[in-house]
């Protein structure tokens, strides 16, 4: 199995966890936890995860220059993403999250383009307008049933998560090519649970799901996210980071909308149109023809 391969592997299992996510939120917020106590216990849990792995693993000598970086994109990166995303999915609904989020490749383009100098091909813009179809096509075949409480302020944090998320991405593959992804993981995702701690003790943590009996569906459902979408998915993505470009990184959320999308059908959340079929192909051909053009990543210390 080549690099680029295992890096789309592990991308794509990353995202459909992601698009699981989505709907896991959706049904925790707010009635059964608080956002920002969601995002405390998601960044604690990793934290705690990603420091006892780091027990087992070769240990590495981590410059301070690069402990500060990895601070500061935990801390406003990471933190900054879940959030936004939070707090989103519990005034918006879950697909209609996923649709904005879906724009993460063109935020990726124009940081990369604005930061790093880097050229923009008129086949990447081809591979990125398609995918951008159909994530279009998805938006005009899923019509939400759901009640949300705010759609308009939630877009609006769902777009502004998205951008975050970009910048994190093209900050951090720029690090994968020298520190392992359990150090990123570790310094980044402490920063950013202090940072949550910061914010739950003055506005309090509220979770309904633990007062009285406990819920099963509710309990499981955290507990899901808290293995997976937290911990498996963020060990994945840098390896996708590590053998893809960042661009082609963020193509895949397009499957996170697409998984999204799914569950909410199979669910009885929204409705499902053929035309999602359409929609699928769209993104495939789109993560295939950025691909092409970006090939795979350097792994060379200081590439990209």
């Amino acid at each position: 199995m080549n690099n680029y391969t295992k890096g789309s592997l592990a991308l794509f299992t990353a995202r459909v966890f992601s698009g699981l996510n989505v709907n896991a939120l959706g049904f925790l917020l707010p009635l059964w936890i608080a956002p920002l106590s969601c995002v405390s216990l998601r960044l604690l849990f990793g934290a705690a995860v990603f420091w006892v792995v780091s027990i087992f693993t070769k240990p590495e000598n981590v410059s301070g220059k690069d402990v500060l970086k990895l601070v500061a994109l935990g801390a406003l990166g990471i933190f900054g993403y879940m959030s936004l995303y939070a707090l989103s999915i519990s005034l918006t609904t879950p697909v209609n999250f996923a649709i904005f989020n879906a724009m993460q490749p063109l935020w990726v383009v124009i940081v990369s383009a604005v930061l790093y100098r880097e050229s923009v091909d008129s086949r990447k813009l081809l591979g990125l307008a398609v995918g951008f179809i159909g994530a279009l096509l998805c938006i005009l075949s899923e019509p939400s049933s759901a009640v949300a409480s705010n759609p308009l302020l939630g877009n609006m944090l769902a777009i502004a998560a998205s951008v975050i998320y970009a910048v994190y991405l093209v900050f951090s593959a720029r690090m994968v090519g020298h520190l392992s992804s359990v150090v990123i993981l570790r310094y980044t995702f402490s920063s950013a649970a202090l940072v949550a701690l910061a914010f739950v003790s003055v506005l309090g943590f509220s979770a309904p799901m633990f007062d009285g009996e406990i819920q099963a569906k509710p309990l499981l459902t955290l507990l899901f996210m808290l293995v997976f979408p937290t911990t498996v998915t963020y060990f994945l993505v840098p390896i996708g980071l590590k053998y893809l470009r960042s661009t082609v990184v963020a193509l895949y959320g397009y499957v996170t909308l697409i998984v999204a999308a799914f569950v909410s059908f199979i669910t009885g959340m929204d409705h499902f149109e053929p035309i999602i079929l359409l929609s699928l192909v769209l993104i495939g051909v789109s993560i295939y023809l950025v691909g092409v053009v970006e090939g795979p990543r350097s792994i060379e210390k200081g590439t990209h």
